[in-house]
């Protein structure tokens, strides 16, 4: 008989760009933002602050552009122009929304980790089974955001289990520094940002065709320390 397969305790979710793909939503805001205020925005540096913290993606939009308002005025108009875009369609990545259920089927637990605020992500979980996510940790909830480790670290707390016994799933090199460093093994699926190779992270084109059985073997037996079976 085999031997039964390894499942992490928990798979803690990126939002932005990994399980939906709202990148562009923000893009378009940021220029129509500083374009308002008379400021100039490129793509390149839309692309600079993938995976920021808001405040800190603020700071840098009001730094880069010339204009002259506060980052968290900016933020706040971000999300009013981001979550209209959103309301209108939520554009989930391929794979993920298969994904999620057959984690769930097979008792995994999930938690979202994302640097957006909760306005903007109710209307993404509007849109899902309400017990898709055991816990939700929000940009506007922590007091450090990624990079920093305290996101991810936060969500294991809650959930009550260990880091080192979980799988995050990012796509940009800050939300995977956060991960990598709260402890976490990181599926990498990139999307509009490349992200570089590391330890801990285990690389991916896209969720389409993985699955509950299918993710044990992709990041090895040792690449979640104390992983429970099924």
């Amino acid at each position: 008989m085999n031997a039964p397969t390894p499942l992490p305790d928990a798979v803690l979710w990126d939002m932005d760009g990994t399980l939906v793909d709202t990148e562009p939503y923000w893009v378009e805001s940021e220029h129509e933002v500083v374009e308002k205020y008379g400021g100039t925005w490129s793509h390149e540096l839309a692309m600079q602050v993938v995976g920021f913290d808001l405040l800190d993606s603020g700071r840098f939009i009001r730094e880069q552009s010339g204009i002259d308002v506060e980052p968290s005025v900016i933020v706040e108009e971000l999300l009013d122009l981001v979550v209209r875009r959103v309301e209108e369609e939520v554009p989930f990545r391929p794979g993920a929304l298969e994904l999620l259920a057959d984690l769930r089927a097979h008792g995994v637990r999930c938690a979202l980790v994302t640097m957006s605020y909760r306005r903007f992500v109710a209307p993404i979980l509007a849109g899902l089974p309400d017990d898709t996510f055991e816990v939700v940790v929000t940009g506007d909830a922590v007091s450090q955001g990624k990079p920093h480790p305290e996101p991810y670290l936060k969500a294991a707390a809650i959930l009550g289990v260990e880091p080192s016994r979980t799988l995050a799933i990012e796509d940009s090199n800050t939300g995977t520094r956060s991960a990598e460093s709260a402890g976490c093994t990181v599926l990498v699926v990139p999307n509009h940002v490349p992200v570089l190779e590391g330890e801990r992270r285990v690389f991916v084109d896209s969720l389409a065709d993985l699955s509950a059985r299918t993710l044990p073997a992709l990041v090895g037996v040792d690449g979640l320390s104390g992983a429970r079976r099924s």
